[in-house]
């Protein structure tokens, strides 16, 4: 058995876990095919952060155990974070699974597939033992983008948030190992690194005893053939004047502000275990855009929260309406087991979460058809990523969009657009929440 067949679930941070592992049994002579029905070893690689991610972990563990039924597939092995958290429930309940490998040590990878083609039941885990240093990737992303993971783990503890159970406390990799790899990524073609963490703001607290975050984008931002250094994710209180005059500074260090707030109302961050408030925040939001005026802000919203009142709520919608951040993401609270969020009072029905989250998203919207109408007529940069046969359109992404999240420019244009090129393209036209762009015979740029 050595045709190895790869899902990879949730976040960037689980991805770079998964281009680990494909990495290390592609060295160890597996193969790796992309066709599941020839598959003799399936690796599902699970999120399980709430409990809409929890449910497509399930449901694909359970698509591909059919494979044991009429393909060629004798292992099925699940890793990442819900075989961390739900190890015994999934051997247990789910005799498909022959074996689990946790976040802690998904780079014995190849040491649990040979104890399963033992014995079933195999676990090999421990949310503290994950490896900061991959030792090689194989990327899952565009050869003109790739995932930077400087650091594993969470120190937060926000009270409704697994995370910190599953991933363990916040280590920092080492900056020296950091640029290495980043450099070997650019040169390998990456023209935009997306530096990730469950909190890249905390970068180096636990080696240097303070934020290093700054450093560590000016030396990256140094690295020859780079074009964009995007940061994801920023928490708000970790966001010092230094960094913004960092970001602010440099021509490659996108104005790009990923900020998970969670909410505006003070008695709701205190609920939530977040260290900031309204104030500060609105405060941050001003100093960015003041200095920064190009800056795009981007967060999460959680709505539902255990005693979340209508006032709260109302008090968010507000927030929405006056500050009209460009991206915004509204989630409905929830209820995971072993927090203490779950354990609170006055739990929120699920049918007012909902029409709450439709409500925030409904005033989101109509605030980003109002800024994209403002971009008609301006002349953007954009990273192509690729053709649309159907209807004939390139598309791509700027400065103001992160890759697999946010939204895309398509471009109408009578000329050859390379994949992983930056052309200077004319805002024609507001499509939802994407635009429309022409190219000029004269846009093209970084030849």
């Amino acid at each position: 058995m050595n045709k190895i067949g790869f899902i990879s679930l949730g976040c960037a941070k689980n991805l770079t876990d998964s281009e680990t592992m494909l990495s290390l049994l592609k060295s160890n002579g597996y193969e790796i095919v992309d066709n599941h029905n020839f598959a003799e070893i399936m690796i599902v690689n699970t999120c399980c952060f709430i409990d809409s991610a929890k449910q497509e972990s399930i449901d694909t563990i359970l698509d591909v155990a059919d494979l044991k039924k009429d393909a060629k597939l004798k292992l099925l092995i699940v890793a990442g974070c819900l075989g961390e958290r739900f190890k015994e429930e999934i051997l247990n309940e789910l005799p498909e699974v022959d074996a689990v490998c946790g976040t802690g040590d998904f780079a014995n990878i190849c040491e649990i597939i040979e104890q399963a083609k033992e014995k079933r039941g195999v676990f090999i885990g421990g949310c503290d033992n994950a490896p900061l240093e991959s030792g090689g990737r194989l990327l899952l992303t565009p050869f003109y983008t790739a995932y930077l993971k400087i650091a594993e783990g969470c120190d937060n503890h926000c009270t409704y948030c697994v995370i910190p159970s599953i991933r363990g406390k916040y280590r920092s990799r080492k900056m020296e190992n950091i640029l290495e790899e980043a450099a070997a990524l650019v040169r390998n073609g990456a023209k935009e690194l997306v530096v990730i963490a469950q909190d890249v703001s905390c970068y180096g607290k636990d080696i240097y005893g303070y934020s290093n975050l700054q450093t560590l984008i000016s030396k990256l931002s140094e690295i020859e053939g780079l074009e964009w250094l995007r940061l994801h994710y920023l928490y708000p209180e970790e966001i010092t004047d230094d960094l913004i005059e960092t970001i602010a500074s440099s021509s490659k260090i996108l104005p790009y502000f990923d900020i998970p707030i969670q909410h505006i109302s003070n008695s709701i961050l205190k609920a939530m275990g977040r260290h900031t408030n309204a104030q500060s925040i609105k405060k941050l939001i001003l100093k960015i855009r003041s200095r920064i005026p190009q800056a795009v802000i981007r967060t999460s919203l959680i709505v539902g929260f255990p005693g979340e009142t209508e006032d709260d709520f109302n008090e968010l919608l507000c927030f929405i309406k006056e500050f009209h951040l460009e991206h915004v993401g509204v989630f409905t609270f929830s209820c995971e087991d072993g927090t203490p969020a779950a354990r609170l009072p006055m739990q929120i029905d699920e049918d007012v979460k909902i029409s709450r989250q439709e409500r925030a998203m409904e005033m989101q919207y109509e605030i980003v058809q109002q800024n994209n109408m403002k971009r008609i007529g301006k002349v953007e940069t954009v990273l192509v990523e690729g053709y649309d046969k159907v209807v004939k359109l390139y598309y791509g992404r700027t400065y103001r969009d992160s890759i697999d999240v946010d939204s895309k420019v398509f471009i109408s244009s009578h000329k050859t657009l390379d994949t992983g090129g930056f052309y200077d393209v004319k805002l024609t036209d507001v499509l939802d929440y994407d635009m429309l762009a022409e190219f000029p015979e004269e846009g093209r740029c970084n030849e």
